[in-house]
């Protein structure tokens, strides 16, 4: 038995999770021999094993063992609107009925185009995908070919897919080296730099004219994990048309829960192209590629054909697909039409307010910070004296510690929450849809505090 097992074998908090989830165990149990760590993304990760879950309605999912959580996974950020949302949910039954793969055009692809359209300005183009990740690979071949230079600039922690241009520097390989399976001459196209550092991106276009574009996600890493603000994106707008490069804003998670127009609109500032994806398919798998209609000319047949130039190829079976095209329409329309963004906003700021209160009496040096919808668990990893929950500055720690969670605390802390009833991402924190309320909240906060007085009881914290 290695460390890590015999630690969650003697945890009251892992005893008190295998409890309360016997089914879901049983069903992790069947999923090892299936796949890879018995998961099928790895942010479904832990230990001893996760929820099975079966069902879910608004804010609030139940597992194959009938409990019942306040979810703040959100979909991976998709459900701004919450679980089953009745117009979303009506819009899935009624394509249903109609097919689900026509291998054609279809009038829902165009409905779907101009509910974008009417909510993002620079969208004068789209193309669908079925994924951010495959949003982000056409993204960077589009200024590639556009700019007829190579070199990416990105930022690290800066997540925008797995394909082989993005997977060094979001979790590790921080120096640009590649990662298992990528060839050294893929990540040598990349230029990571430290998030915010506007000199270090002046003096990456002064001495690499190569540079295509820049790419990242606008508001901080992991929905403003690691912050940044509209003053970093006039910046990089500023450069890449100084020097020829293209601006490209991933807003798979930012876009329409920023504001309804994502966070180019918080900014007032134009991207040349914007991945979207999650929120963007109102939670079915689709994605897009938007953005200024000489860019993504370099995918058209005709344009192509007059300019003499090679088109750049862009097949997939399930772009478009009619049922995602239906429920993006209806969750971009409600959206338009409502303030859900705005109302998911301010009861994140509530829960802040209200976990930060917990920490604060129970004496614990972290902080509960974030912007718009979302919320970031900081636990001191390094133990800088003086963090107060309440007077936090995100700005003032650095990366290493804002991006370094203890993979065990953070484990732990996630089970005693599932305990308490609440389901948070595996870092800690999580995202809000509108359909959370002040109840949540105050449920939330108890959760919470029960969590902070058992990992305390179990040496995580002092008591």
């Amino acid at each position: 038995m290695n460390d890590i097992a015999a630690e969650l074998s003697n945890s009251r908090i892992v005893s008190a999770y295998r409890e309360r989830t016997p089914a879901s165990a049983d069903l992790a149990k069947e999923a090892g021999e299936l796949f890879p760590s018995g998961i099928t993304h790895d942010a479904r990760n832990v230990d001893p094993y996760c929820v099975f879950i079966e069902r879910a309605q608004g804010p609030h999912k139940w597992d194959v063992d009938g409990n019942r959580y306040i979810d703040y996974f959100g979909g991976h950020g998709a459900l701004l609107l919450g679980h089953h949302h009745p117009v979303v949910t009506e819009a899935v039954r009624q394509a249903l009925d109609e097919g689900t793969q026509f291998g054609a055009s279809h009038p829902r692809e165009v409905q779907w185009a101009k509910a974008i359209q009417r909510l993002v300005p620079s969208a004068e183009r789209i193309r669908f995908t079925s994924s951010g990740t495959e949003a982000t690979l056409m993204a960077v071949r589009l200024a590639r070919a556009f700019t007829e230079k190579q070199t990416l600039l990105r930022f690290k922690g800066h997540f925008h897919g797995w394909h082989d241009q993005m997977a060094s520097g979001y979790t590790n390989h921080f120096d640009g080296s590649p990662t298992p399976g990528v060839l050294p001459g893929v990540a040598e196209k990349s230029i990571l730099l430290n998030p915010g550092d506007v000199e270090g991106v002046r003096a990456a276009f002064a001495n690499d004219p190569d540079i295509c574009g820049v790419i990242y996600e606008p508001t901080g890493s992991s929905f403003g994990q690691v912050p940044l603000d509209a003053e970093f994106a006039r910046e990089l707008r500023r450069l890449c048309t100084q020097h020829g490069a293209l601006l490209i804003f991933d807003e798979v998670v930012t876009g329409f829960r920023a504001t309804k127009g994502g966070a180019q609109m918080a900014f007032n500032v134009r991207p040349d192209l914007s991945s979207f994806a999650k929120i963007v398919a109102g939670g079915l798998p689709g994605a897009c590629i938007a953005g200024r209609k000489d860019v993504l000319d370099l995918l058209d047949f005709q344009v192509s054909a007059r300019c003499g130039r090679e088109k750049i190829a862009h097949p997939g079976t399930f772009n478009a697909n009619p049922v995602s095209a239906a429920a993006g329409t209806a969750a971009l329309t409600v959206i338009a039409e409502t303030n859900a963004a705005d109302e998911a906003s301010a009861t994140a700021t509530q829960l802040r307010e209200k976990l930060n209160q917990v920490l604060a009496e129970a004496r614990v040096p972290w902080a509960v910070y974030g912007t718009f919808s979302g919320f970031h668990l900081f636990v001191n990893p390094s133990g800088i004296p003086g963090i107060e929950p309440h007077t936090f500055d995100p700005a003032k720690i650095p990366l290493e510690d804002m991006k370094n969670q203890p993979k065990e605390l953070i484990n732990k802390l996630r089970l005693a929450m599932l305990i308490n009833g609440v389901d948070l991402n595996p870092r800690g924190g999580g995202l809000l849809s509108c359909t959370h309320t002040r109840d949540d909240v105050a449920n939330t906060a108890s959760a919470f505090r029960e969590a902070i007085r058992m990992l305390k009881q179990e040496g995580e914290l002092p008591g």
